[in-house]
Formats: C-alpha cells, sequence, structure tokens
C-alpha cells in the first residue's frame, strides 16, 4: 500500500495490523452515505494476514467506480488506456479463497494479464445498497454474481476504509479506496 493512498491514521498501517485491530480501526470510522460513493476511487489492499493481501495488486487492480446506486463496476484494472471494468463474475474467486498460493503465482498472473481484453465489460455488474454491518448502517458494494458484500466507513472526504465480506472466507480483506 502506498501512503498517497493514505489519509492521516491509516498511514500508520502502511505495513499492515493484525485483523482485530483492522475490525477496531473499522468500527472507528463514521458511516457512508450512498451518495458519497458516487465516482472512481483508487484502491489498494490494508494487510491483515489475510491469504487475499496483495493479490489484487499483484493483478493491476485500479479500483472501484460508482456511477449511481446501480450502476457500479467493482473491479477496474489499469491498462495503458486507462482503467477498465472486468466482469469479476468471470474471475475464480473460489481459487482466490480455496487456493490462493496457486492465485499469487507468476504463472497465474501472466494468464489473467494475456486473458483480461477478454473479461472487460462496459455493464455493471454491482449495486450499491445501506446495509447494517457490526451494527451500523452503512453503505454497501453488492455483486450481482457473487457471494461479496464490500461494506465502506468515512476515513476522510476522499478516503474510505472497505471490508470485504467474501462468503467462505474465515476474515474479511480490509482495503483503502481513494477518490480519483
Amino acid at each position: 500500500m502506498t501512503r498517497e493512498h493514505l489519509d492521516g491514521e491509516l498511514a500508520e498501517y502502511s505495513d499492515g495490523l493484525p485483523v482485530v485491530q483492522a475490525f477496531a480501526l473499522f468500527d472507528a470510522f463514521a458511516p457512508v452515505a450512498l451518495e458519497e460513493m458516487t465516482g472512481r476511487w483508487r484502491g489498494s489492499g490494508l494487510p491483515t494476514g489475510s491469504p487475499l493481501d496483495g493479490l489484487l495488486e499483484a493483478y493491476g487492480w485500479y479500483g472501484k467506480e460508482f456511477l449511481d446506486a446501480e450502476t457500479v463496476h467493482p473491479l477496474l484494472f489499469a491498462t495503458r488506456s486507462g482503467p477498465r471494468p472486468v466482469d469479476p463474475a468471470l474471475v475464480p474467486v473460489d481459487v482466490l479463497r480455496d487456493r490462493p498460493g496457486l492465485a499469487h503465482a507468476r504463472a497465474a498472473r501472466l494468464a489473467f494479464r494475456a486473458v483480461r481484453p477478454l473479461l472487460t465489460t462496459t455493464r455493471p455488474r454491482a449495486r450499491l445498497r445501506t446495509v447494517e454491518h457490526r451494527g451500523v448502517q452503512t453503505a454497501a458494494m453488492v455483486y450481482d454474481a457473487l457471494p461479496i458484500i464490500d461494506v465502506f466507513r468515512r476515513v476522510s472526504s476522499r478516503t474510505v476504509l472497505g471490508l470485504m465480506d467474501l462468503r467462505g472466507l474465515p476474515d474479511p480483506f480490509f482495503f483503502v479506496l481513494h477518490r480519483d
């Protein structure tokens, strides 16, 4: 994680923190209203010991884009012509969750880079909703075709802390979004 994607208090965690501390940090931040999420956001993982730590960055993840509550591009990847949305339904989530070592392999990253142009989409693949999570009503992104909900808390007007709740993953994956 680079410090440019962090605000104030989060900068000290660029090298990571235990998941229990990440939960406490998440709980300390304010909820996010749906309209606050509108726009393009640059993402980076917040290392907590998750098997997914560093994975998105290794694959060229750029971030997310929220046009409105019904029009969300949950996975943007960096390309020479700018960030492009990828259809998350085509990403092998079972491999990411159950065989992270394989997902971290150089061969898998190279294969993804080769097929990524075939995975792009112009159609939205998620929606924003207000959900109750850990006793707080806040904005969350619900994937259309995957058992994933990303829940958000406001760090500042330009930065949110996200928690990816993936069914079957023992602990969530934490990430930071910084408004473009």
